[in-house]
């Protein structure tokens, strides 16, 4: 478990739900409640709250025994259409209340995400939520809250893999005492799940080369989510606390992350989501 810096405290380990749409996506994210995920993540833009929630109802885990996450899209950052967004993302998921609810991006040509952070502070005084943050801020844009409205993230969800590995910005997240969540943690199972030192350090620990991964993950002090429909894979996924990655090994590892190791090129500097 990580502490945040509003005192709340979510799992170490989560379960990304992005594309887990309609019968099916119920189906897996029911799988992955009962395979010992208690960390959900979706987002308004994955059209899967509902999914969501729907899973929660018939998992037959209690709902305090859950942390749930959700994201704003750019579209709703006005004050008022914030509100009403995370309003209607609740009653989708029948739920009361997000753990966590995050700006999904800062979208800076438009300028509004200040405004938009403001409205999640305010929603976590009126309960609608327990821990508000963000997705891909960078620092530019994390201490333009801090300035604005005095109050700093307590997740900074990123893309992190080891081909980004996101040194910098996971050192800023950390002096700020903002907790770092990996978003495409595998590296959207592209080509690093095929690299050779990757495949050589597996099979030095027995390991997968996915293991492998989200075990470097974890002891970068991160939260990875990754989504799988597979229970198998989900279960393979969390069976990732029994070892431990040496130094070196690690520091190789580390050494893969490449400056244009974006999966999609998606720099929050310019690219806008809405």
């Amino acid at each position: 478990m990580y502490k945040l810096n509003d005192g709340q405290e979510i799992p170490s380990f989560g379960f990304g739900t992005y594309k887990l749409n309609g019968r099916s996506g119920v189906q897996s994210i029911v799988s992955a409640i009962n395979n010992g995920y208690t960390m959900l993540d979706t987002a308004y833009n994955y059209e899967n709250e509902g999914a969501v929630g729907k899973a929660i109802a018939e998992s037959g885990i209690n709902r305090d025994q859950l942390t749930v996450t959700s994201k704003l899209p750019g579209r709703y950052y006005a004050y008022d259409d914030a509100i009403t967004a995370l309003q209607e993302s609740l009653y989708r998921a029948h739920l009361n209340y997000f753990d966590l609810y995050l700006l999904h991006w800062p979208n800076p040509k438009r300028g509004m995400y200040v405004e938009a952070w403001q409205a999640l502070i305010d929603a976590q005084k009126f309960g609608l939520v327990k821990s508000i943050g963000v997705c891909n801020f960078l620092p530019e844009h994390l201490n333009k809250l801090k300035t604005e409205t005095g109050i700093m993230p307590s997740v900074n969800q990123i893309e992190l893999h080891p081909y980004f590995n996101q040194e910098s910005m996971r050192k800023f997240d950390a002096d700020n005492d903002i907790v770092t969540m990996d978003w495409s943690p595998l590296g959207r199972a592209s080509s690093v799940l095929q690299d050779e030192l990757l495949i050589k350090l597996s099979k030095k620990y027995n390991k997968t080369v996915g293991q492998m991964i989200l075990r470097w993950e974890l002891q970068l002090k991160t939260i990875p989510i990754p989504k799988s429909a597979s229970p198998v894979r989900q279960r393979e996924n969390m069976d990732i606390f029994d070892f431990e990655i040496s130094a070196e090994d690690m520091r190789q590892i580390n050494a893969l992350t490449k400056p244009d190791g974006r999966t999609k090129n998606q720099d929050p500097a310019v690219y806008e989501e809405f």
